[in-house]
């Protein structure tokens, strides 16, 4: 991000929409080359999708990206802030990051869930009590997620996977992030619940239209409609990314996963399907 020009005295600092600038990062981890020149910029109200094979580096790109470490090379600044300058703990505060594996193993309520958002816990903070207000928020969070009512009293164990995923998004929202990390978050749902799951994130992008979000996952029917932009990974290499449907071609998504596929999109949702049996 280029430094901010100089303020003028009295004059109202203007707001950068780029919520996050990666330059020509490197990751190294035991003398392996797991990103390599990797760029990414992304505004407010984009919503990014990382796709690639097994290895292609895109969660270690979100683990950048969500203040988790340091790049090996390069420069990652979110929020205005760069890696290496700042507390990560403190910088993620100020994230939502919604991972489906969430390690948690007490019967908490759904309500209670969505309020530890604010504490950055897993568990509730010993002696520390949300206000009214909190509360009512993520009442509202959860009604917006199809997950109101007396859903919001149903203990974690009992709930589906589909469930647990709507919570965690009303979670990572608790504390108004101008950024949301999904980490394949489609992962073990039948269809009907990754249907909601999809719809869901449709809706909270139109009502959040400032939020910026970026998803990973391998595959392109896990993507919402609402999806603007696009990185293909291949080798922990950029292999194509912009705009999602001059990124998301049959092309280049061929050559992200070395196998030739045809890819079509109706009404914003897309679908891929093996060329062999597209000719069929």
């Amino acid at each position: 991000m280029a430094p901010a020009e100089k303020e003028t005295e009295g004059a109202e600092r203007p707001v950068s929409t780029v919520v996050i600038r990666a330059d020509d990062v490197d990751f190294v981890r035991d003398g392996n080359l797991l990103l390599d020149s990797v760029s990414l910029t992304v505004h407010s109200g984009e919503h990014w999708a990382l796709l690639g094979a097994n290895g292609a580096g895109k969660s270690t790109l979100l683990g950048l990206l969500g203040a988790v470490a340091h790049p090996t090379r390069g420069r990652v600044e979110i929020l205005g802030r760069t890696l290496g300058r700042v507390d990560l703990r403190e910088l993620r505060s100020h994230l939502g990051h919604i991972n489906p594996r969430h390690p948690l193993h007490s019967p908490l309520r759904v309500r209670d869930v969505v309020l530890t958002g604010l504490t950055n816990s897993i568990e509730p903070v010993p002696r520390w009590s949300p206000t009214d207000e909190q509360v009512k928020r993520a009442d509202r969070l959860l009604t917006m997620l199809g997950m109101g009512g007396e859903k919001a009293e149903s203990r974690w164990p009992t709930l589906s996977q589909g469930e647990r995923g709507r919570t965690l998004i009303a979670r990572a929202l608790m504390p108004s992030p101008r950024l949301v990390l999904l980490d394949e978050p489609a992962t073990g749902l039948d269809l009907a619940a990754r249907e909601q799951l999809l719809t869901s994130l449709d809706e909270l992008r139109a009502e959040h239209p400032e939020l910026a979000t970026i998803l990973v996952t391998h595959h392109l029917e896990e993507l919402p409609a609402s999806t603007t932009h696009a990185m293909l990974l291949r080798g922990g290499a950029c292999l194509g990314s912009g705009p999602a449907d001059e990124v998301l071609t049959t092309d280049q998504v061929s050559k992200c996963f070395d196998h030739p596929v045809r890819i079509t999109r109706t009404d914003g949702r897309w679908a891929a399907r093996s060329e062999r049996a597209a000719q069929r």
